[in-house]
């Protein structure tokens, strides 16, 4: 049941937070290798990044590759956040019942890799591309772009719900909000959120990168060779300011979309606990 709801979750927050996906992504692939200068800016911040793409492609534009979205967020952080429920419900994140940040962080790593390795095919397409890429490229094709995934995705769980699980226990040590307040959940995730953005964005335009690059007949990537190779690239050729590319847009996506997903995980959770 951890499972189901942490995707549950997930899914919740990707019905709002999908456009800022959208807008992210295309403000990452801009200039791609390219020098500040050097080429043409179509989507000059957010705000211009959203009116272009639903001026060029109407609103429904902002909404592309939601099912998609679902399904991804469904196996992706359903067995993430999954995994760290079961974790967590074990006592292994508590040291003399406090919550230990080395424990939260290596669970939230753990978990952060489990789930990076079984939504990586998803993250590719749906069923008919997954079937195309499995034709020409193999079953090894499907995760393609991984070795990104795997550290992208591990560094943010770890970031993300050490600090989630560390700040819970802050406000309620505080007694700002009552225990089993909703803004509890609410204020913690909007703290995780700032720390799980930062600390992520690099790994997310690597990963942004390594999945669209295009690939020869073999299936090996053109622009890059691996995550080492696409983060140095991107670092001799943008500088630190590329690594930090639509950071902006990130937060826009990855902010509101961590501030829901933990909300609704912990709301979710408790609902279920107290009706069992």
């Amino acid at each position: 049941m951890d499972f189901v709801l942490s995707g549950a979750a997930a899914c919740g927050a990707c019905l709002f937070t999908n456009p800022l996906e959208v807008v992210k992504t295309r403000m990452q692939l801009q200039g791609e290798l390219k020098s500040r200068g050097t080429y043409q800016v179509y989507y000059r911040n957010v705000f211009h990044a959203f009116y272009t793409i639903g001026k060029v492609d109407g609103v429904a534009g902002l909404q592309k590759g939601l099912v998609a979205g679902l399904v991804y967020q469904f196996c992706m952080n359903g067995v993430r956040l999954g995994s760290y429920a079961v974790i967590e419900s074990s006592g292994y994140i508590h040291t003399d019942g406090r919550v230990s940040g080395a424990k939260t962080t290596l669970a939230g790593a753990l978990a952060g890799v489990v789930g990076a390795v079984m939504g990586s095919p998803i993250y590719l397409g749906m069923v008919h591309a997954l079937a195309a890429i499995h034709k020409e490229h193999g079953i090894l094709g499907l995760w393609r772009g991984s070795s990104a995934a795997v550290p992208r995705v591990s560094v943010g769980s770890a970031a993300q719900l050490s600090t989630f699980s560390a700040s819970k226990e802050l406000v309620i040590d505080l007694q700002v909000f009552a225990r089993d307040s909703w803004l509890v959940a609410l204020t913690a995730g909007m703290i995780s959120s700032v720390v799980v953005v930062l600390a992520m964005t690099p790994f997310d335009v690597v990963s942004t990168r390594l999945y669209n690059q295009p690939v020869d007949h073999l299936g090996k990537g053109q622009l890059y060779k691996g995550f080492a190779d696409c983060f140095s690239k991107t670092l001799k050729k943008e500088g630190l300011t590329g690594l930090y590319k639509g950071l902006g847009a990130s937060y826009f996506r990855l902010g509101p979309h961590t501030i829901l997903s933990l909300f609704f995980w912990d709301e979710l959770r408790k609902l279920y606990q107290q009706n069992r």
